[in-house]
């Protein structure tokens, strides 16, 4: 298993920025997939960006030109800078891992708030 610690979410005006910390427990070298995904009360956990181990990288088509998710596989991290916040990115932003381990595994972090004011 894999424990993942969001951090860095908190309230902004809309047009501000935050950068979200997702910290893991182990080496993130191996795993296939960390990505970002987000949540609002009543709806489906949707996909924010994911981070693939092989370099490649996918946004919501909500969020592109705007989010940028990257890794540093050195400090186990992965990290989230949303640039150009609007009201509609409010949620709880979750961090999760999908890696093989004795077959396909997923953990989630416990999710970080995040509200734009308008």
């Amino acid at each position: 298993q894999v424990q993942l610690v969001e951090s860095g979410g908190g309230m902004v005006q809309a047009g501000g920025s935050l950068r979200l910390s997702c910290a893991a427990s182990r080496s993130i070298f191996n795993i296939n997939t960390m990505g970002w995904y987000r949540q609002t009360p009543g709806k489906q956990r949707e996909l924010v960006a994911n981070s693939i181990s092989s370099g490649a990288v996918t946004y919501a088509d909500s969020v592109k030109g705007r989010f940028t998710i990257s890794r540093d596989n050195a400090k186990n991290t992965v990290y989230l800078q949303m640039n150009s916040l609007k009201p509609e990115d409010t949620a709880v932003y979750y961090c999760r891992a999908n890696y093989y381990s004795n077959g396909w595994k997923i953990d989630w972090g416990q999710g970080t708030q995040v509200t734009v004011s308008s």
